[in-house]
């Protein structure tokens, strides 16, 4: 039986080391990037999946009862309700920004379909410049060899 409480002890431990490794890369991330949605994603990410972790190592450490199903509806709680907090702070972030030229481009559908259409345009000319290079060559090949 003690092998068994070793055994829980050593992956709760290893999911709360995780846990906290993390949260050590979600700060990191959390200071080093520049810009507001850069960290607000990092600080997202690292909340939801080492706050998981940490708790299910904790799970794990205190056995599957009661206080494991509360731990599992806090993951649950915290899995729907931290994705949908930071979205929608993004989202203002993004309608209030005075300053959205300096950090990304908005492009409507029409400037999409017009540089899809321009692309297709160019992409068919270069084929089609490729077809009479490869004509070309193929009549100088036969142009270069003596006939019998």
């Amino acid at each position: 039986m003690a092998v068994i409480e070793w055994i829980r002890f050593f992956f709760g431990a290893l999911f709360l080391l995780g846990g906290v490794l993390i949260f050590l890369i979600e700060m990191v991330g959390v200071f080093r990037f520049r810009y507001v949605l850069n960290r607000m994603h990092a600080a997202a990410m690292g909340d939801t999946l080492g706050i998981a972790c940490s708790l299910i190592g904790l799970m794990i450490i205190s056995g599957f009862n009661f206080t494991s199903l509360k731990l599992f509806c806090v993951i649950a709680f915290l899995w729907f309700s931290s994705p949908t907090s930071s979205h929608l702070i993004a989202r203002l972030e993004v309608t209030t920004d005075e300053d959205r030229r300096d950090h990304y481009v908005v492009i409507t559908l029409d400037e999409l379909n017009r540089r899809a259409k321009a692309a297709a345009k160019k992409e068919a000319e270069q084929k089609e410049d490729k077809e009479c290079a490869a004509k070309k060559e193929a009549g100088k090949d036969t142009a270069d060899t003596p006939e019998k």
